[in-house]
């Protein structure tokens, strides 16, 4: 089998989505497949779109509108498969849904990152028949619960969240709760907090550590050093922080919001607008969801488990069609553009966020 997946796999702390790719392609290769990030060669099986933007606003190698083109001039028989996992409401946008939306015209089946996103899509139309959810889920090799933390009563409870983005959506508002919280004689003694990833400078955290983005092993060594997960970020389709933190050993103490409540169901906590209750809840039953966390199964094998069964189901009964009508020459250009673009891009691409993350280095 030959997959091709619309995005460039970058190394070091870039994301949710990066992480898809990355778990994906490694569990496909191990099986014997093929995975390329690009359309520049004519007898791919699968074509994974992972998001229908530019080049210019993500790390996206193809969009829904070459997809159409390859289709049409270069391979019918490709199978095409859109993973969505982003909307309007989490950034409070207004033109992805609608964007997204269109863009699954050109996609065999679509496949969602938690129900709550899925319907969203189906209340703006799309088919439910063409649709199914498949949680995320975090590399186990590298967080799993080996060595997490377990706080004794007698130290201080280290809770410890984690963001890419800077976006206040992600929670900083309750963040900004935790650390007022560490300033009143009730909870100095009891509590400390711990930011890891890129910090939005709006808010003023005067009791908390604020450290830099991480990846891989060390930041999975970083989250077991703590004790409870917070996560509190709005209407996050998915996310992979709380899924890390999780497969870390780590209770979690999430907002009732967004997808995540289907991954953090019986692993924590939940709250709205009583965070201080809840965590106090939470920290009365620690013991025996500490326990629970050895049950977490939301890890990224058996999300690409997930996918490979669904992408043999779809290749087994796919449609075979005819190119013999199509313009012979434009299938050739077609091809021949996209295999200059990928020599350039893999140069470029790779020299900029190589860069870029040797610079976050320097910064720490």
């Amino acid at each position: 089998m030959k997959i091709s997946i619309g995005s460039k796999i970058v190394e070091g702390p870039w994301g949710g989505g990066n992480l898809f790719v990355k778990n994906l392609s490694s569990y496909l290769i191990k099986k014997g497949h093929k995975v390329i990030y690009d359309l520049s060669e004519p007898d791919i099986d699968l074509i994974l779109l992972t998001d229908p933007r530019s080049r210019r606003e993500s790390s996206s190698t193809f969009n829904h509108n070459d997809i159409f083109k390859y289709k049409k001039y270069v391979n019918a028989n490709s199978v095409v498969v859109q993973r969505i996992n982003e909307c309007d409401e989490r950034k409070g946008t207004d033109f992805i849904n609608q964007f997204y939306l269109n863009a699954s015209n050109c996609a065999d089946h679509v496949v969602f990152v938690s129900s709550w996103l899925k319907d969203i899509y189906l209340n703006l139309g799309m088919s439910k028949d063409k649709t199914s959810v498949i949680l995320a889920g975090a590399n186990s090799e590298i967080f799993n619960s080996k060595n997490s933390s377990y706080w004794n009563k007698k130290e201080k409870i280290k809770l410890v969240t984690h963001h890419w983005s800077n976006h206040k959506n992600k929670g900083f508002d309750s963040y900004q709760q935790i650390d007022n919280l560490i300033s009143n004689e009730k909870w100095k003694n009891k509590i400390e907090f711990t930011y890891i990833g890129n910090f939005n400078q709006e808010y003023d955290f005067k009791f908390s550590k604020i450290l830099p983005p991480m990846a891989g092993i060390e930041l999975a060594t970083e989250l077991k050093k703590h004790h409870i997960y917070v996560t509190a970020s709005i209407n996050e389709p998915s996310g992979n922080h709380h899924i890390e933190a999780a497969q870390c050993g780590l209770p979690i103490l999430y907002l009732e919001s967004g997808g995540i409540p289907e991954y953090c169901n019986g692993y924590g906590v939940s709250f709205s607008n009583n965070l201080e209750k809840k965590l106090e809840e939470l920290i009365e039953s620690y013991d025996k969801l500490k326990i629970n966390m050895n049950s977490y199964e939301l890890n990224s094998n058996n999300m690409c488990d997930d996918f490979y069964a669904l992408f043999e189901s779809l290749l087994k009964n796919q449609t075979m069609y005819s190119n013999k009508n199509n313009p012979y020459l434009l299938g050739k250009l077609f091809i021949f553009k996209n295999k200059f673009l990928k020599i350039f891009r893999d140069q470029l691409f790779t020299k900029i966020k190589s860069y870029l993350y040797k610079i976050s280095k320097v910064v720490r």
